[in-house]
């Protein structure tokens, strides 16, 4: 956490080394990285980084150019100097200036600091609501260096790596197109893509994006929703069996997911426990599935209970209880509830761990992709 301060006083260059990339001595080893390496220009994205908040620390590794929203510098800030963002009126305000949107420029590569992390590209700051909204504008093969550390482990064969790069890829850029949000793309959690910027960045990570560049799924023409999740229990679903519409290049196939460590998981709770997790039924008394996918996995479930009954949805259950899938069978003896499941996520798309079994095997990732994939094609982007 960068250091409190009233907006016109800085904080020392040796006291943001110390206490934060001092704090974190692995973080210099990929900075110093990010500057012996070459850049490549792509898509800029825009990420969300914190929304609606009171307030939000920034500052940047190299000196940097304040500029408002139409590109109009303001001013600059120091190398390393450390800034608290406000709401002020309509805008926000940073240090002296006040604008509807500041944007933040590092200079000769240099890392933006936003909130607890470093992060590449520059940084947008507009008033959302009652607080300050920071979004991340990076680029886009940049953006998946971070993005493949976070989804999958940088300790994992390459081709399992490059195949999460190319569906990362083309999530992003498939979200990007279909965004509905005025000011940002994509957040930072497993809603969209998980994105922990430079914390997150390895030499492998790095290795599978550039082994990739420009790499997408296309589907007549036109990038796909490459959904993907960590562990579909031995078969992936058709994607209109779990969410609405039917999609030619999401169909169920075998997964390879057998000897992931979340392939099979159980958990007790008891009634009264549900109860209050699920809400509004009193102590669960009983479980009745009510729409079950051809592979056994629940999408609505009946949830009877003392204080009533009440249909709930797949993701809501799974959330409520903290389980892992909706894969699952259950039993209960002396209100007592026994869940045995398979699997982590919703089984649509590319499984994490079943990728990482093929690319163990020699499969290399177009192959991978291709199995998860059904009727996309692996395309270069121009």
């Amino acid at each position: 956490m960068l250091y409190q301060h009233d907006s016109d006083e800085k904080v020392k260059t040796f006291k943001l080394v110390s206490n934060y990339l001092g704090r974190f001595s692995w973080l210099i080893a990929v900075i110093w990285l990010f500057l012996i390496l070459p850049s490549q220009a792509a898509t800029e994205l825009r990420v969300a980084i914190q929304t609606g908040v009171r307030s939000v620390k920034v500052g940047s590794s190299t000196p940097a150019i304040v500029k408002d929203g139409a590109g109009r510098k303001l001013g600059e800030l120091g190398q390393l100097d450390a800034f608290t963002v406000k709401p002020s009126g309509q805008g926000v305000n940073l240090n002296r200036w006040k604008s509807s949107q500041i944007i933040i420029e590092p200079t000769a590569d240099g890392v933006i600091w936003i909130g607890d992390r470093w992060y590449r590209g520059r940084v947008r700051l507009l008033r959302q609501g009652k607080g300050v909204t920071a979004v991340n504008l990076v680029d886009l093969e940049e953006y998946l260096y971070s993005v493949v550390g976070s989804e999958a482990y940088p300790t994992w064969p390459i081709e399992a790596l490059k195949s999460q790069a190319v569906v990362a890829r083309t999530y992003a850029l498939y979200k990007s197109s279909n965004a509905g949000n005025r000011y940002y793309d994509l957040d930072t959690t497993t809603r969209t893509q998980v994105y922990k910027g430079l914390e997150t960045e390895f030499v492998t990570t790095h290795e599978a994006v550039k082994g990739t560049t420009g790499k997408v799924l296309t589907y007549k023409g036109k990038v796909i929703l490459a959904a993907f999740h960590s562990s579909s229990g031995g078969h992936t679903e058709n994607v209109e069996d779990v969410w609405s519409s039917s999609l030619p290049y999401l169909r169920g196939v075998v997964d390879y997911d057998q000897l992931a460590p979340v392939y099979q998981w159980n958990k007790s709770l008891s009634g009264s426990q549900m109860g209050r997790l699920i809400g509004g039924v009193g102590t669960v008394r009983s479980l009745v599935p009510q729409r079950v996918t051809p592979h056994g996995r629940i999408i609505t479930l009946k949830v009877v209970g003392t204080g009533g009954s009440k249909n709930i949805t797949d993701d809501r259950f799974r959330k409520a209880l903290g389980l892992k899938s909706t894969l699952f069978t259950v039993s209960s003896n002396n209100g007592m509830f026994q869940f045995d499941g398979r699997g982590y996520g919703h089984g649509i798309g590319l499984s994490q761990w079943g990728s990482h079994y093929l690319a163990q095997q020699g499969l290399p990732y177009d192959q991978i992709v291709s199995h998860y994939y059904q009727n996309a094609q692996l395309t270069t982007l121009n």
